[in-house]
């Protein structure tokens, strides 16, 4: 019984340490889709895979899985966001004359585009639209912004917008930034569960500038150990508090993302969880040297680099092709906890394919039983 009130005293340690608290569903009947691209050695797509050619674990365990059919045949929303401020201002040629790509990108399927720009802060600079011609016209409009480059802010705006759109509706966003965020005033903490509590796969066309070629050049590895599978849990650079779980002892050497503090202190009686906690560090650490990288990896979505207008067309028919061309996944989580996870999936007995996947996904607290379902 002590054990088992010591369990139940965390978990809601761990909800407190996620604020603010949202509304969510509860997660035994949430429904986690996992939308996977598969190429073989030459890049090509590959279709005639079946549920039974992947295996996938959600923190270390393996979960059954389910593969949906057609599914490239339903709705799609799509915002298309892109940076007017910042280096962005630079780039606003680049945006011109995209109609075409941006029809393609959508298909031929039903669909609804909506244009967003930020610069300091975000806006609408289309509401979503059946029509693609207006979408493209509003790129064309676009006015140079201030120094501004809040891609989070731009992108929680873009996931709200999204949030309203019919359940059927596949989800989508198109970013168009530099990789590094300045001015944003959504957390690390908030991005992290915004961008991965609704089933919006993240497509990126990332453009250096000088500060965030710098950042990066700055940014340290975490110091984990490194080994051919990956990394090793046998260093951990993010330990607990030195006298105890949720402790306030400052240590210069531990994170001040307050989920990880939640993810020690359950690790300490839950192993499995330390997958998480490193899934959440990898992710958070990654918004602050390249956002639209880290947010594609973590919904599964591309990031693609480019430089001038031809490269920004090659990349988006690259991603017109791949986005009516994924496996669609999904899985009931069958040892949820609130916070991050940490999802990886792999092909069995497919060594010459590479599978593209979203590599976590954020789950809330329970709540009652009368909420509807819903997928993340």
């Amino acid at each position: 019984m002590k054990l088992y009130a010591a369990l139940a005293l965390l978990a809601g340690l761990a909800a407190l340490a996620q604020e603010p608290p949202q509304p969510s569903l509860r997660t035994q009947s949430t429904v986690v889709l996992v939308p996977a691209l598969v190429r073989d050695g030459k890049g090509e797509l590959v279709f005639s895979l079946t549920a039974d050619d992947f295996r996938l674990t959600d923190d270390g365990i393996d979960q059954p899985l389910r593969l949906d059919e057609d599914t490239g045949s339903e709705p799609l929303a799509l915002v298309v966001a892109v940076e007017t401020g910042g280096a962005g201002r630079e780039k606003l040629e680049s945006y011109r004359n995209l109609t075409a790509v941006i029809g393609a990108v959508v298909g031929g399927v039903q669909h609804r585009v909506a244009v967003v720009a930020f610069d300091s802060t975000p806006r609408l600079a289309q509401d979503f639209t059946p029509d693609v011609d207006v979408a493209g016209a509003a790129l064309n409009d676009l006015d140079a912004g201030d120094k501004g480059a809040a891609i989070l802010d731009g992108l929680k705006f873009s996931v709200d917008l999204l949030r309203r759109q019919p359940p059927e509706y596949r989800r989508a966003i198109l970013l168009i930034s530099e990789t590094l965020d300045r001015g944003s005033q959504t957390t690390l903490d908030d991005a992290l569960r915004d961008l991965n509590d609704t089933n919006t796969a993240i497509y990126s066309l990332g453009f250096s500038s000088g500060k965030a070629d710098a950042a990066h050049y700055a940014y340290h590895e975490l110091p984990v150990s490194k080994t051919d599978g990956g990394v090793a849990l046998g260093s951990n650079a993010y330990p607990g508090p030195p006298h105890g779980c949720m402790g306030k002892d400052p240590d210069p050497d531990a994170t001040q993302n307050k989920a990880v503090q939640a993810f020690d202190c359950l690790g300490l009686l839950v192993p499995p969880l330390a997958l998480a906690k490193m899934a959440a560090i990898r992710a958070t650490e990654g918004l602050q040297r390249n956002v639209p990288e880290t947010v594609a990896d973590v919904t599964g979505g591309e990031y693609f680099k480019f430089e001038n207008s031809k490269t920004l067309v090659r990349n988006l028919l690259t991603i017109s092709n791949h986005v009516p061309n994924r496996y669609v996944l999904s899985f009931q989580p069958s040892a949820p906890h609130p916070g991050f996870h940490a999802v990886e999936l792999k092909l069995k007995d497919h060594p010459g394919l590479h599978v593209t996947a979203r590599t976590g996904y954020w789950a809330e607290s329970e709540v009652s039983e009368s909420a509807p379902q819903s997928k993340h």
